[in-house]
């Protein structure tokens, strides 16, 4: 197993190199970039933003032509966007940029970001309780809610229950969630009708003056609405895998066999069925939790006004505030791999008869 681990994260470094590589090809040289982002403020907000990144009104104003390049640089003094490319580092080939970049990432320096004046992990800080607060526990309703609801299905296969859930089901994966968002703030947030929940933010202003029940109280106040409407199509593929795997299992010829021996429907199906039925759903657990965690939606975030990961990544793409932009894929290809891993270690811990030593990589 130890040769089998260290084969995995070896093959980490190529999977990362390529990542980054075809992301930086395609980022890097897409127009728009952080250079222009600048040139068009100042465009329209006058001398106030060259001020702020080291150039005065007489650089912006100097009557030269547009030789550098950049799209709505006419006008603008050629050492002023000299000035602006060596703040951004594009001073440098791009092969040096891409080299420096990737040497930092190994030795986790994600540099600051270009607009904010902070470090990329001190932003990253900032969003991680949205974010964790919605993968953890939408992860978890997930299972709490798909697991008995999937075993229940499969025992009353093609029962009035059975059909009538699996349109529920059905039903609910196919609404959209932010749509399903607007819904509940109209009812129950102050919309039309209820003001039963708050609109903005993870907690209210004055939640470090609350004892502690009452900031769990406030904190999951918050979350409530946001949690409903991430969760409504979440646990549709949960139930509808726990059901088939169990399905499966109850047709095998082990459980035919256990039954014939005389032991009861409950100890068959607990003590034989639910261990195997089980081992691709907890496997997959990590896998699910990352999911959610950096897949949260950013329409929820912004209906809610949660401020998470989903919005930096969305915010810092919009910006071309590069640094955050990489260092937030790099950080989520990383975790992604660990992840992939540690489902497939997971595995081995739920049922010791897999052993992946055996398999070619």
């Amino acid at each position: 197993m130890a040769a089998y681990i260290l084969r995995r994260l070896l093959l980490m470094i190529p999977t990362l190199l390529g990542i980054m590589a075809v992301s930086f090809v395609v980022i890097q040289f897409a127009p728009g970039g952080p250079v222009e982002q600048v040139i068009a403020g100042l465009q329209g907000q006058g001398g106030g933003a060259a001020d702020r990144l080291g150039g005065g009104g007489d650089d912006m104003a100097a009557q030269s032509g547009d030789t550098s390049g950049y799209r709505g640089a006419q006008g603008l003094d050629p050492e002023f966007i000299k000035r602006l490319e060596e703040q951004f580092g594009f001073d440098k080939p791009p092969l040096t940029r891409f080299g420096e970049m990737i040497w930092n990432y190994a030795r986790f320096d994600f540099g600051t970001s270009f607009f904010s004046n902070a470090t990329v992990i001190d932003l990253i800080k900032q969003k991680l309780p949205v974010s964790i607060s919605l993968g953890l526990w939408i992860t978890l309703l997930s299972y709490v809610i798909s697991i008995p609801l999937g075993i229940r299905k499969a025992l009353k296969e093609g029962s009035r229950f059975d059909t009538w859930t699996s349109a529920v089901i059905i039903v609910a994966y196919a609404i959209p969630g932010f749509l399903f968002a607007v819904l509940l703030i109209v009812l129950f947030a102050g919309g039309s009708f209820f003001d039963w929940f708050p609109l903005r933010g993870l907690t209210s202003d004055n939640w470090a003056q609350l004892s502690w029940p009452a900031r769990i109280a406030d904190y999951f106040w918050h979350l409530t609405l946001p949690l409903i409407a991430l969760s409504l199509s979440a646990f549709a593929t949960t139930t509808l895998l726990t059901k088939n795997s169990f399905l499966d299992e109850i047709r095998k010829q082990y459980v035919t066999t256990a039954r014939a021996k005389g032991l009861t429907e409950r100890r068959v199906l607990y003590g034989h069925v639910f261990r195997n039925a089980m081992l691709i759903i907890v496997a997959g657990f990590p896998g699910a939790f990352i999911s959610a965690f950096f897949a949260g939606s950013l329409l929820i975030e912004t209906i809610f006004s949660l401020d998470g990961l989903g919005l930096l990544s969305f915010e810092s793409i919009y910006k071309r505030d590069y640094p955050v932009v990489f260092a937030t894929l790099y950080i989520f290809s990383l975790i992604g791999l660990l992840t992939t891993l540690i489902s497939d270690l997971t595995y081995t811990w739920i049922d010791p008869r897999i052993d992946f030593e055996r398999r070619e990589v």
